[in-house]
């Protein structure tokens, strides 16, 4: 997709000085397709607009907060800005390549975690801007690096964790997963394992939130895994600065599906303003989509799933009881009619109220994956390198994976024992629910069979070398480095 995060490969605005180890060539990535605001003018669209263009700010809506629903958002971390209430966010484990550097762990060096962070749960006193859901607990699992760079195997992996860990909070449940993500291949869904990890989700309770892309109207084939029949698949829209939805259609960098499976609606996803993260990239390379010094503007379909996973937390508050296949039946069945190219589709606008009180629970079935598929056909074109050695065949970050031996750990939830995913020690032990005691695994290295006819890839270099404080803005992250310790035990308590 023709993301923001194209600067993964050449890591953009950062200096060649400063670029990292790992990079990730090709066409995938995080759902953003500009952080510069379009046809809604240098302003932006405020998420106290978004919020009555979902028609949530009336009604049986207005009251709600997402109190009592875990969302979680697997992105690239977020930073502790002001903005982000300590209260409602904790962290999972950072399973990306910073997380061996302990001044870098679980921060968002991206910026992209941040913001949809923002979009969910944020709450800046300063600029009055406040999330959808803000009292909705966000668990944070880091997967990202500041280039924006992931493999599959790192998503599945995250993925797999949060469904063994969905009930720790009891308080907070987690209901919901965000993933404003994509990976650069059309696997079939019936075996691809990305597919197949959030089958495993949806079948537990929990809504899996998809961004559709963002390689414009005339992409016909929805992202994976927003390509699973199960998901809620979600496209950017344009409100053309109002907030009746009845002239609204699909913004013009969103894909619309169609071949591979229509999305299921369409919800804001055009010059949303939230949160930024200074100093990190996007902060960097899009300094005119700054609005203030701790906002920024941003479009694409990431904001869009944001947007709905915000929404669902908020259906769920209200209508516990709801399974996930309900809570795709009522928002599609509810939705509202919208103008244009969307209206042709058939494809309308996410409407909260409308879904609080939608009695239509009928829920259709959908064709599952085997998860036995090769990672490489979720890879696609985009693919991790290292050395101008890509990381490719049945492979994960930590070293061999075998798909067949990993779906039915998957599904019994028995793939992470501790802090070991599939035997590989990639996380600390101590997961209480309410934060990440413990540091994640001892030694990036990539092991086992060689890639490509290459040498096996090791990776000896995270160690802060290539992403010390000096190369971002003001010498540190937001005033201060956040180390996992405090962090976790102090300000994220």
């Amino acid at each position: 997709m023709a993301a923001a995060v194209a600067a993964a490969a050449t890591a953009a605005g950062l200096g060649a000085a400063a670029a990292p180890a790992h990079t990730q060539v090709g066409d995938a990535g995080w759902a953003s397709s500009a952080w510069l605001g379009s046809s809604t003018g240098s302003a932006g669209t405020t998420l106290a607009t978004v919020r009555a263009a979902i028609n949530a700010s009336t009604g049986a809506a207005a009251g709600l907060t997402g109190a009592g629903v875990g969302v979680a958002l697997i992105d690239t971390g977020v930073a502790p800005v002001a903005g982000l209430p300590a209260s409602q966010i904790v962290n999972g484990p950072d399973l990306s390549f910073e997380s061996q550097d302990p001044d870098l762990r679980y921060l968002d060096t991206y910026g992209h975690g941040t913001h949809m962070a923002g979009i969910i749960v944020g709450n800046d006193p300063t600029t009055r801007t406040v999330g959808l859901a803000p009292k909705a607990k966000l668990t944070s699992i880091k997967v990202g690096t500041a280039n924006g760079a992931v493999d599959v195997s790192q998503m599945i992996a995250a993925i797999d964790w949060v469904v063994a860990h969905r009930n720790d909070d009891p308080a907070n449940p987690i209901r919901v997963i965000n993933l404003s993500y994509g990976t650069g291949g059309t696997p079939n869904s019936w075996s691809d394992p990305v597919q197949y990890a959030v089958e495993q989700a949806w079948l537990k309770g929990i809504v899996v939130v998809a961004a559709a892309g963002n390689d414009g109207n005339n992409d016909l084939v929805v992202s994976d895994p927003a390509s699973d029949p199960a998901v809620l698949a979600v496209a950017a829209s344009s409100i053309k600065g109002t907030t009746n939805v009845s002239d609204d259609d699909f913004a013009s960098f969103t894909t619309i599906g169609g071949n591979n499976r229509s999305v299921d609606f369409v919800a804001p996803g055009e010059s949303i303003i939230s949160l930024a993260n200074p100093g990190s990239n996007i902060d960097l390379t899009y300094p005119s989509a700054k609005v203030g010094s701790t906002l920024l503007r941003g479009s694409g379909s990431s904001q869009a799933a944001a947007v709905t996973s915000a929404a669902v937390a908020l259906l769920l508050q209200a209508r516990p009881t709801l399974t996930a296949d309900q809570v795709k039946t009522v928002l599609t069945t509810s939705a509202s009619f919208v103008s244009g190219l969307a209206m042709t589709r058939n494809i309308k606008a996410l409407n909260l109220n409308a879904a609080i009180a939608s009695q239509n629970l009928y829920a259709t079935g959908w064709n599952r994956s085997t998860g036995t598929g090769k990672l490489d056909d979720a890879r696609g074109t985009s693919r991790l390198v290292r050395d101008n050695v890509a990381l490719s065949g049945d492979n994960a970050v930590w070293g061999p994976f075998a798909p067949a031996t990993w779906a039915p750990r998957s599904a019994n939830q028995t793939s992470w024992s501790g802090g070991t995913w599939m035997g590989y020690r990639i996380a600390g032990d101590n997961w209480t629910g309410t934060s990440w005691a413990s540091k994640t695994w001892a030694a990036a290295t990539w092991s086992g069979k060689p890639w490509n006819g290459a040498a096996s890839w090791a990776d000896p270099d995270w160690e802060g070398h290539y992403w010390s404080g000096h190369y971002w803005s003001g010498h540190y992250w937001s005033g201060h480095y956040w180390s996992s310790d405090e962090w976790a035990s102090s300000s994220w308590s």
